[in-house]
């Protein structure tokens, strides 16, 4: 065999430092508005990075969150559902506050279902034993989510920066309509991410009447948002919208 016929595959190996490695998980503090509230403080560990954005800690979860503490009468002794938890922020807020149960859920990857698996673990205060963890997706059979409570119904399910997602309305919406209680309500919270399709995002509130629902706004705050690249719709993107959705059947 001549120099020319011997092939050294070796050539074609990527080095170990060809790729960069995927960014590390992070963690930032969420700092709570409750007084005397204990903890006063919630870590929270992010993803490095994920396709479904639960690596940032959204101005929604923190507003929610926010909401939640300073009405506490909306998870207390209550059963609440989380969609869509990402960090799960809110869902742990509601086990701090006494729920009677959390179902918190998220789209059921690996790394993000063991990630709010992390944050609920660690979480100071919390009663692990009311707040379950779950991958779910939205649409699919809610057996498995109300299996957790006895085959009842939530008091109060959360949906915190998902109506971004337009395609997923009506899925989202049928989940909810199976799982919630006829005298529970939804919290509906959201920026407006891509301004030049707000009017997609509100249009999940007209679809709701399609499934029952009674939409009520609650509040419109503006808050830094959560990137600077376009000052032309800064101020749409700072918003932080929030509804509650009540049942008509």
């Amino acid at each position: 065999m001549s120099d020319e016929e011997v092939l050294d595959f070796g050539l074609f190996e990527e080095p170990n430092d060809f790729r960069p490695p995927p960014p590390a998980a992070h963690f930032v503090t969420y700092d709570r508005v409750l007084k005397d509230a204990s903890p006063a403080q919630i870590p929270l560990r992010l993803v490095g990075t994920s396709p479904l954005w639960g690596h940032l800690l959204w101005n929604a979860g923190k507003y929610t969150a926010n909401y939640i503490d300073e009405h506490v009468e909306l998870s207390k002794g209550k059963k609440v559902l989380e969609l869509g938890a990402a960090a799960a922020l809110p869902s742990l807020v509601c086990g701090l506050n006494g729920a009677a149960k959390v179902v918190c859920t998220d789209y059921p990857d690996p790394d993000l279902i063991a990630n709010i698996q992390y944050n609920v673990d660690h979480c100071e205060g919390l009663t692990l034993e009311k707040v379950v963890v779950k991958g779910y997706i939205w649409g699919n059979d809610t057996a498995e989510l109300t299996s957790e409570i006895n085959d009842e119904k939530f008091d109060l399910i959360i949906l915190s920066d998902l109506v971004f997602n337009h395609t997923e309305h009506l899925k989202l919406l049928q989940t909810c309509k199976d799982c919630l209680s006829p005298d529970g309500k939804l919290f509906v919270v959201f920026s407006p991410h891509r301004p030049w399709l707000l009017e997609n995002d509100l249009e999940f509130f007209e679809t709701a009447k399609d499934y029952g629902f009674r939409s009520e706004k609650n509040d419109l705050v503006v808050w830094k948002p959560m990137f600077e690249e376009d000052d032309e719709t800064a101020e749409i993107r700072a918003r932080v919208y929030s509804f509650f959705l009540y049942p008509e059947w």
